[in-house]
Parts: structure tokens; C-alpha cells; sequence
């Protein structure tokens, strides 16, 4: 997956810190501690959380063992980021960038393609996204040059990057409305003062605080409906 700076300020942004290796004891055959160790360095799974799905797996018909294995290396191998918008896809463009229905004019800008899938369910965005794949994050050592903001400004001074070639009218900023969120739309707003583009955010119907993935349809709709200008 052509993850390169993407992955690392993912993970500083998301991630939680990798899981100590355990010494093995005896108490369990190699193997099986192996696959304990390397389940406990996931995010939010525990110690013994990673010990009840070892079991599940070790008890598991082969087949099934071998299908997740078969799915782990394929998502690592077959799935890349779309070479406009950056979510995640197995071919690139992507099918939403593709899509030559939707209104390719108009770009919603999203941390993570969670956030992206969040909003699409709703059904009430019917332009294309740009997915930054993080945050500006000052504390966390997260800048600018960290995350795809320099893809995003590409496409709008460039229409041949864009999706369908076409020029960028009006960027979404749909950010999680808490402070590096708001912190990375000013920057973006900020440096599109000087670009011939319309710059909106979400209604702050979304709560402050809150991750875009948790929030239900309805709120997200309502939030894409009544999206504000930035002010300057």
C-alpha cells in the first residue's frame, strides 16, 4: 500500500503505542504467543482480549485461519491510496473520483477515509473528497508538509489534477470539530484566501468534540446542508 508519509502521521494522529513484546514464559507454544504479542500491538486490544482471539483463531477450522491470513496480506498488497483524492481504493482513481455524475466542481476535505464513509452514507454529498489522512498536530510533531494538504491545493491550481479535470468552485472543509481540526481549516482556509475557490465548513450542528464517525446520519446531513462560509 503506498502508504509513505500517510502512514506515519496516521499513526501519530490514531494509533495507540505498539504493545511491549511479552517474554514467553512456557505458558504458551511459540507460536500461539507469537500470534498473542502481535494481536496485543492493535489498538485497544489488551492483553487478555488478544489471548481470547489467539484461542478463537487456534480453535477455528483451518480454513478459516487461512481466509484471515489470506485477507491480511491482500489488504496490504491489493489496497492503495486513489492518486487524486487519496482514499483508499484498489484501483486509481477511485470509483467516487470516476464518477463523472457527481459534481466534481466541488471537493470535501476529510482527515481520514472513515470520516469520508461516514459522510457518503448519508447520501447528501454528491460532490468528491480529498482525504488528508491526518491533522495538523503541533504537539505530536504533525505539520503541514505531514499530511496531503499540498495534493489538495495541487488540484485546485491545477484542474487537470482534479477529478475529471475540472475546476475546483467550492472546498468543504469537514473537519472534527475540536482543536487540531479546527486548527488544520484555518491553515487550509487560510491558503485558499489567495485561490478563486468558495471555502465552507460544516454546520456546527456537529458537536464539539466529537469524531465524524460516531455521529448519526441525520446530524451529518443537517451539518452538510447548513455549511458556513469561512470567515476570513
Amino acid at each position: 500500500m503506498q502508504d509513505g508519509r500517510a502512514s506515519t502521521h496516521t499513526n501519530r494522529n490514531d494509533a495507540s503505542a505498539s504493545a511491549p513484546r511479552a517474554r514467553n514464559t512456557g505458558a504458551h507454544p511459540e507460536p500461539l504467543q507469537r500470534l498473542v504479542d502481535e494481536l496485543q500491538r492493535l489498538p485497544g486490544i489488551g492483553r487478555r482480549t488478544a489471548e481470547r482471539l489467539a484461542f478463537h483463531v487456534l480453535k477455528a477450522p483451518a480454513q478459516r485461519a487461512h481466509a484471515l491470513a489470506r485477507a491480511l496480506e491482500d489488504v496490504k498488497q491489493a489496497v492503495k491510496h486513489c492518486e487524486i483524492c487519496w482514499h483508499l481504493t484498489q484501483t486509481s482513481p477511485c470509483q467516487i473520483c470516476a464518477d463523472s455524475r457527481r459534481d466534481q466542481h466541488t471537493i470535501m476535505v476529510v482527515e481520514q477515509p472513515r470520516d469520508l464513509l461516514a459522510l457518503e452514507d448519508t447520501g447528501a454529498h454528491h460532490g468528491v473528497y480529498h482525504v488528508l489522512m491526518g491533522r495538523i498536530s503541533p504537539l505530536d510533531g504533525v505539520g503541514p508538509k505531514d499530511i496531503t494538504v499540498d495534493a489538495l491545493f495541487r488540484r485546485i491550481d491545477h484542474p487537470d489534477a482534479n477529478s475529471g479535470a475540472v475546476a475546483v468552485r467550492e472546498v468543504i472543509l469537514a473537519l472534527n470539530p475540536n482543536l487540531e481540526g479546527d486548527g488544520t481549516a484555518l491553515y487550509i482556509a487560510d491558503q485558499l484566501q489567495r485561490r478563486k475557490v468558495r471555502v465552507t465548513r460544516l454546520a456546527r450542528g456537529v458537536p464539539a468534540g466529537a469524531l465524524l464517525e460516531f455521529i448519526n446520519k441525520a446530524v451529518l446531513t443537517d451539518a452538510i446542508a447548513g455549511r458556513q462560509t469561512m470567515e476570513e
